[in-house]
């Protein structure tokens, strides 16, 4: 299982959310090139009208001390902005990561060419030690984190 599956998973057993997902299983490859893979992810979350696009990833860095977790956004302000605070919110209660802030970047192409309001969400770092156990030993905490700062942000 992937924390996307099981963030799926969640948002499909809740009536109040309909789920799409770019990927059915965790190696299933989309495109050709990283750029193509984007392009085609946009292309569907814009095809399916989908009133929401969330990208789920884990970061890197060089120095291992690096830490937390973080949403990026198009624009400050903004309904993606307010969302990745509230999704980032339940990250950080749920998973017990350190809270990196949401990050302004309109240059990611998936946070500039959807439709509709996205947020890409780093998790952790794979290059921490603690992040990357936390990840490996316990997804779920990251999947049940973006579930419950959803239904924060909705006020549901």
């Amino acid at each position: 299982f992937t924390i996307g599956s099981m963030l799926a998973d969640l948002l499909d057993s809740d009536p109040q959310f309909a789920v799409r997902t770019s990927r059915m299983f965790p190696t299933q490859v989309i495109g050709t090139t990283t750029t193509s893979s984007l392009h085609e992810r946009v292309n569907m979350a814009n095809y399916w009208n989908a009133d929401y696009f969330i990208s789920i990833h884990s970061n890197s860095n060089a120095n291992p001390l690096v830490n937390g977790s973080e949403v990026y956004v198009f624009r400050r302000g903004s309904r993606a902005w307010y969302m990745g605070e509230a999704v980032l919110q339940g990250i950080v209660e749920s998973a017990g990561t350190k809270d990196n802030l949401v990050r302004v970047n309109p240059s990611l192409y998936v946070l500039r060419a959807t439709r509709m309001p996205a947020i890409l969400v780093e998790l952790g770092y794979l290059s921490n030690p603690q992040d990357a156990e936390k990840l490996r030993n316990d997804p779920y905490s990251f999947a049940y984190g973006i579930y419950i700062g959803l239904l924060s942000y909705f006020n549901l």
